[in-house]
């Protein structure tokens, strides 16, 4: 036995192995989608993810069935934690789920395709670039699309403004609007106890090209973590002033607020 079939046997349970291979994804002969995903990769990741979900953040989901089985949707989140912790809890919990699970792909910052290695690796595991092209064609490829609309500034932000969101982009509402799709809320409550930050070093972060420097534990805290899926927002495509546009998207703002505080209210302890 090669070292590879070793690890394999080792990482990659014979349930994992089925439950990964019964979830339709439109991939080529080489086991490839066009964006670079990987069936093989993505059971190790499934691996790592199902210690962090169970072991160490022991997070709880509320909701997760209401994300749609299948056709284009949009997964809208709050954003934190210095690194894309959330991304991957809530993409785990929709593709872990028993009935109908879906692997999501995580639109992520432009940051980390940068890092040698990174970027290939989070491409085979269902990331993806940040960009409006590749929104739009994951959803004309009917895929659920993880996107949080505060981008740098949710993730970055320090421990006093915890759980108060950033401003949102509007991208997301006209992506929605054009593929029809619908845009399912998700309030995250944990993950800013994760990497608590008092400062940012804003003049290092500019010198060496990254979004952001924290001042912060070098370790990721085990802070436990609550998933509060919301109900599927609908929107139509008529054509709109950009005022309502924003109006729409301080709607799903709000969701996603009270989503928050519903997993506030449920948390006992922070670990």
């Amino acid at each position: 036995m090669g070292i590879a079939s070793f690890l394999r046997s080792r990482l990659i349970s014979e349930r994992l192995d089925k439950h990964v291979n019964s979830i339709d994804k439109p991939i080529g002969s080489l086991g490839y989608d066009p964006w670079g995903y990987n069936n093989e990769t993505i059971k190790y990741g499934f691996t790592l993810a199902r210690w962090m979900y169970e072991k160490y953040f022991r997070v709880q989901a509320s909701g997760v069935e209401k994300v749609p089985d299948e056709g284009p949707v949009l997964i809208i989140g709050n954003h934190s934690g210095q690194v894309p912790m959330d991304g991957l809890l809530v993409g785990y919990a929709v593709a872990n789920r028993p009935k109908k699970p879906r692997i999501p792909r995580a639109m992520i910052e432009r940051f980390f395709p940068t890092v040698p290695w990174l970027g290939n690796l989070l491409n085979e595991m269902g990331a993806v670039l940040g960009d409006p092209v590749n929104c739009a064609k994951m959803l004309e490829n009917n895929e659920a699309v993880i996107v949080f609309p505060e981008g740098v500034r949710g993730s970055g932000k320090l421990y006093r403004d915890r759980y108060k969101l950033q401003r949102f982009g509007n991208g997301f509402m006209h992506l929605a609007m054009k593929y029809n799709a619908p845009i399912v809320p998700v309030g995250i409550v944990g993950c800013e106890e994760t990497m608590p930050a008092i400062a940012n070093i804003s003049p290092l972060a500019k010198a060496l090209g990254v979004p952001y420097i924290p001042v912060t534990l070098p370790v990721i805290l085990p802070a436990r973590v609550h998933l509060n899926f919301g109900d599927p927002m609908y929107f139509d495509d008529r054509e709109i002033p950009e005022e309502q546009i924003t109006e729409r998207v301080e709607q799903v703002k709000a969701q996603i607020n009270l989503l928050i505080d519903k997993g506030l209210s449920e948390r006992k302890k922070l670990f």
